[in-house]
């Protein structure tokens, strides 16, 4: 069971990096967005909500650093630290991937 607070946090890391795979200027790049996403739903057991990214800026480089700042403020949630991390490195690639 997840906590509102955590599932809030959640929701926001889940909408920015769905919003970063939708305004990824290549195939690979939203793949590798998409990728990180998979992980982070996989790490909380497909238990969670819902993805709301109609409204968010279209700055790819704020997204990235709101996804980033939202997936490490789930650690304060009891998320394993090293999963977080290894999320984080893939979002990392995922941008790499779109800034070439």
């Amino acid at each position: 069971m997840i906590l509102l607070p955590h599932a809030v946090t959640l929701a926001q890391a889940r909408s920015y990096l769905a919003a970063l795979a939708d305004q990824a200027t290549t195939i690979d790049a939203s793949s590798a967005y998409e990728h990180a996403l998979i992980e982070l739903d996989r790490v909380h057991g497909d238990e969670v909500p819902t993805i709301d990214s109609d409204e968010l800026c279209e700055d790819r480089a704020i997204l990235l650093s709101m996804a980033t700042a939202a997936l490490e403020d789930l650690d304060r949630h009891g998320v394993d630290a090293l999963s977080i991390e290894l999320i984080i490195a893939m979002l990392d690639d995922a941008y790499t991937l779109d800034s070439l």
